[in-house]
């Protein structure tokens, strides 16, 4: 599926970023993997790099070769640190990244972002989340989390929720769209994976729990990676700016609930 063409995965050395390098590789794709841990197994070209500072975002561009197919921004924090790095890793970095590689990736090619069932509220928190999203360059995240009001406890889900806003609003930008780059999201429901603790702490048990219980059980790396990378194939041509919720049915129960039917 993914045969002769190239694909960088950001955080390669757990969880979803490394099964999803793996699985790229053994579709038939050339894998350059980054994060700021080398994996303890090998697919493909290795890049140490960091998303959190315009100059980590620098580095890792130079880097990278002139000729791309697929990014899949897979990289994220669980919100433990709080909401000015979470904003950092799992927005600003990410967007840094994408914009950075929009001249590399060849004509019709994908950017996929690994969004969340916890940006589930974005509807809700709209002129928010648009108004982050608006923001330009690598902003200063901590003037950022103190203009929007942000507070530490919510970091995760709030940056969830522009990752999504922003996953729409990319996918008609310019320097995307004259290209034909398409820019759509995944978002997985609680998945089986090192930080799935953290998330706990984060969310609370309760929360982790429940969603857990609407669907049965967690998911697994394995369940997500196959969507990431169906959406950098050629197959998901006629899909852009879209979000896919890779969750077990998750959503359609929160919709259920929230919209009552």
């Amino acid at each position: 599926m993914l045969y002769g063409k190239t694909v960088v995965v950001t955080g390669v050395s757990s969880g979803i970023g490394r099964r999803t390098a793996e699985l790229a590789g053994q579709l038939g794709a050339e894998v350059i993997g980054i994060d700021r841990i080398k994996p303890a197994q090998g697919f493909g070209a290795f890049l140490e790099g960091d998303l959190s500072t315009p100059q980590g975002v620098e580095a890792i561009a130079a880097a990278l070769p002139g000729r791309l197919d697929a990014l899949c921004n897979v990289a994220g924090v669980s919100g433990q640190t709080g909401a000015a790095h979470t904003l950092a890793v799992n927005f600003f970095g990410l967007r840094a990244l994408s914009e950075a590689m929009a001249p590399k990736l060849r004509e019709g090619g994908s950017i996929v972002n690994v969004a969340s069932i916890a940006g589930y509220g974005w509807r809700a928190n709209l002129d928010r989340a648009k108004g982050v999203a608006g923001t330009q360059g690598f902003p200063d995240p901590a003037a950022v989390v103190a203009e929007f009001a942000i507070p530490d406890a919510a970091g995760y889900p709030i940056s969830k929720e522009i990752l999504l806003v922003w996953t729409m609003m990319a996918a008609h930008q310019a320097r995307f769209k004259a290209r034909g780059i398409r820019v759509n999201a995944v978002s997985p429901g609680p998945v089986e994976t090192p930080i799935l603790t953290q998330f706990r702490a984060v969310l609370g048990d309760a929360r982790v729990d429940s969603d857990i219980a609407r669907v049965g059980r967690t998911g697994t790396a394995a369940d997500v990676a196959p969507v990431v990378l169906f959406l950098c194939s050629d197959a998901a041509r006629w899909i852009n700016g879209a979000n896919i919720a890779a969750d077990g049915g998750l959503e359609a129960s929160i919709n259920a609930e929230v919209l009552g039917f």
